[in-house]
């Protein structure tokens, strides 16, 4: 008998190809993240270690930056009208950290980010491959989807490594 497992990204029914790749990528990122989440004592989310930040503040930035991308770039500033209910904080405070956001539960954070993350999924599934790669201008840059989907998927894993980090520390007392 075979145990070994298949490592590969079948593309997002309902994609294009290529996007859809792109897609399950994006989903295994976040699975990751939602994995490590798994071990973690909901009660531990709001302690903050010295010198870091909370893990639910981790999760509101993540959340907050993935948003910001969509609705800015790639849908090109067509913003919900819950915005503003479900990010009531800003991402950074005014000496440019990671804002403190105040107890929230886990169960909070985690329907912020499958908002966020169904959001952009329905957005990326009906877009057809040529406007996954048109260039979205900024005042700052020209940016693809395509790539503010790998850039998200970097954020996360960062940020999935920082959590990991921090819940280390709490259980180790700090």
């Amino acid at each position: 008998m075979d145990t070994k497992k298949l490592l590969s990204l079948e593309p997002i029914m309902g994609a294009d190809p290529t996007i859809g790749r792109w897609l399950a990528a994006f989903n295994d990122a976040r699975r990751r993240t939602l994995t490590l989440l798994e071990q973690v004592d909901p009660e531990m989310i709001h302690r903050v270690p010295p010198g870091q930040s909370s893990i639910g503040a981790i999760l509101y930035h993540v959340a907050a930056i993935e948003a910001s991308w969509l609705y800015d770039e790639v849908l090109e500033n067509q913003w919900p009208e819950d915005f503003d209910s479900m990010f009531p904080y800003p991402v950074r405070d005014d000496a440019g950290h990671i804002t403190a956001v105040p107890d929230e539960p886990l169960e909070a954070h985690l329907q912020r980010l499958e908002a966020v993350h169904m959001d952009l999924l329905g957005a990326y599934r009906n877009m057809f491959i040529d406007e996954f790669r048109r260039g979205r201008e900024t005042p700052q840059h020209t940016v693809t989807p395509e790539w503010v989907l790998h850039h998200l998927m970097q954020h996360e894993a960062e940020h999935r490594a920082e959590i990991g980090s921090v819940w280390q520390m709490i259980r180790q007392g700090g």
